[in-house]
């Protein structure tokens, strides 16, 4: 097919496929790109378009079939950014739940070491400045950061083996 018969039989079918792609896709832009991807693949097919007895029926169905596979192609990159937002969603509630069972760990430690571990850990002290809060010697401030650390470490080990057996259930 020469480019002077494909501009007279394929060509001229531009601005009817270029309506039939805009009922599909939103955007005039869309449409236009869809037609114009058909008018390049057209042309390299142009000696097998010959076997087509009715290019212009031809012609349609491909914008139909490449417009519906645009729509699908957006619906599965949608799908896809859902899910991403929902995973994000879920791991702020992951993040705040074990912030709340933290700070409930925190609450059930003895009464020393629940004000050590606040001072240091959530008010940023030195030791050597909760030691003078607490009115204790610097080795007793670190003693009880110590096992409030390890308290609190432990029951958040065992939070995370019990959510892991129910995952895994």
């Amino acid at each position: 097919m020469t480019q002077e018969i494909f501009k007279d039989t394929v060509f001229i079918l531009r601005d009817e496929m270029y309506r039939f792609a805009r009922r599909f896709v939103i955007s005039s832009d869309e449409a236009e790109d869809i037609v114009q991807d058909l008018m390049v693949k057209f042309w390299q097919k142009r000696e097998e378009l010959v076997q087509f007895g009715n290019l212009k029926s031809y012609a349609l169905k491909s914008v139909r079939n490449e417009c519906l596979n645009r729509l699908k192609h957006q619906e599965v990159k949608r799908g896809f950014a859902d899910l991403q937002i929902h995973r994000s969603e879920l791991y702020s509630i992951e993040v705040n739940n074990l912030k709340e069972h933290i700070m409930q760990f925190i609450n059930q430690l003895p009464e020393k070491q629940k004000m050590v571990i606040h001072l240091k850990d959530v008010e940023e002290y030195e030791v050597s400045e909760i030691s003078e809060i607490l009115e204790m010697e610097e080795n007793a401030v670190r003693v009880n950061l110590m096992r409030a650390r390890q308290k609190v470490k432990e029951q958040i080990s065992q939070l995370m083996s019990y959510e892991q057996r129910s995952i895994s259930k």
